[in-house]
């Protein structure tokens, strides 16, 4: 017996859902907060670098920059990847926020390189390299403070409504908090007559940056080529599924992330013999206490009745009319009117329970039905009972 359970078409918009309305408008005011700051940031760094002639002040100003377009992202992932499951996506739109991601990511990344280039290049030429003026230690100081201020609140945003994004988003303002910090640095071996650690701190900050893409960026990708959970929460799913009453085995557990949420799909293994109704309630009951227990968008449970990876496999048996025929051609007559017929596929052949509504000689149909199992290449057993028929 095999079935699956999932979400039917009319739970889908409840099942799928990414996120609760408040955490949207949460995330929408830490992002326009973050904006604010950033836009404020950006141009009072870079027009403070560009007239104090500090390289690593106008570098953090572009980081700066960088982190406003991660934001307009962020508003455009968070409005987008929380829509409603629809007949295009049945899965809901929770991978916008992976593609903002890794679009984001991919951009530091450049950003980065290019910022180590330029501050290379300058590098080469140390005799050109001026003294910048005090205000600018003033921008960064100023900008460190703004910048450790806005990733304490990010955060605690993003762990409250729990969004990968946000998180994401919020640690890029402590690496601006960090590239600042390193700015000032920098700003300070300039003004005591060591001028080319400006320099130094904008290629520091240019590393900064291109790390922290690269980081976002194959986390990114790993969700989108479909990695499974870490070690632990597989473990963790798979010993709640075992739990279950009437799951006696279970195989081919797989996982993947979808933005905060996972999927999951498992093979669990029930009782052969037990009704597919049955089978079906403990399939949804499996599926209730992974959804009820772990972080998961989505379960799919397949029933088995044996272990399919590693036992004889049962497709190449026929199927119910065509065994019917065989085995009407064996005995050479018609089963009786009103015969019920359980087929059981397990091992690679075929366990019978025939059950005769109408009186018949048991012993000389179960001497037929035995002499036909003993030999036949698809019946192992073939069991007879007569009584009523249920309706």
């Amino acid at each position: 017996m095999k079935n699956h359970t999932h979400a039917q078409p009319h739970e889908i918009s409840a099942a799928f859902e990414p996120a609760h309305p408040v955490r949207f408008a949460a995330a929408r005011k830490s992002t326009w907060v973050s904006i604010f700051i950033n836009l404020c940031l950006t141009v009072m760094q870079v027009l403070a670098g560009f007239f104090g002639k500090s390289q690593s002040l106008m570098a953090d100003g572009l980081h700066s920059l960088a982190d406003l377009l991660s934001d307009v992202l962020v508003l455009f992932a968070n409005r987008h990847g929380n829509k409603h499951a629809d007949a295009d996506h049945p899965y809901g739109h929770a991978r916008i926020e992976t593609a903002a991601s890794l679009i984001l990511g991919s951009s530091l990344a450049v950003l980065g390189v290019g910022l180590l280039i330029a501050a290379g290049m300058r590098l080469q030429h140390p005799e050109q390299v001026q003294a910048v003026h005090p205000i600018t230690l003033w921008v960064a100081i100023a900008a460190l403070a703004a910048k450790e201020g806005m990733f304490r609140y990010m955060l605690a945003v993003a762990l409250r409504v729990r969004s990968q994004m946000l998180v994401a988003n919020a640690w890029h303002a402590r690496s601006d908090a960090a590239s600042s910090l390193v700015v000032i640095v920098g700003i300070v071996g300039n003004l005591l007559g060591y001028t080319f650690l400006d320099l130094i701190a904008a290629a520091v900050v240019g590393v900064m940056i291109a790390y922290m893409g690269i980081q976002f960026a194959r986390d990114a990708l790993l969700e989108l080529v479909d990695t499974g959970l870490d070690e632990a929460e597989v473990r963790a799913i798979r010993n709640t599924l075992k739990a279950v009453p009437g799951v006696h085995g279970l195989h081919e557990l797989r996982t993947r992330k979808m933005a905060d949420n996972a999927l999951v799909d498992a093979h669990i293994i029930v009782d052969p013999k037990i009704s597919v109704s049955e089978g079906h309630y403990i399939a949804e009951a499996a599926r209730s206490a992974v959804l009820n227990t772990h972080h998961v968008m989505d379960v799919m449970v397949h029933i088995d009745s044996e272990d399919d990876a590693h036992v004889r496999p049962n497709a190449r048996l026929p199927q119910r009319h065509l065994l019917l025929a065989h085995l009407t051609q064996r005995l050479g007559e018609s089963l009786p009117a009103s015969t019920r017929v359980v087929l059981h596929y397990l091992q690679g052949k075929i366990e019978a329970e025939l059950l005769f509504a109408a009186p018949v000689n048991l012993d000389v149909w179960r001497s037929k039905l035995a002499a036909i199992a003993a030999d036949d290449p698809y019946f192992r057993s073939i069991q007879l009972y007569q009584g009523s028929a249920p309706d």
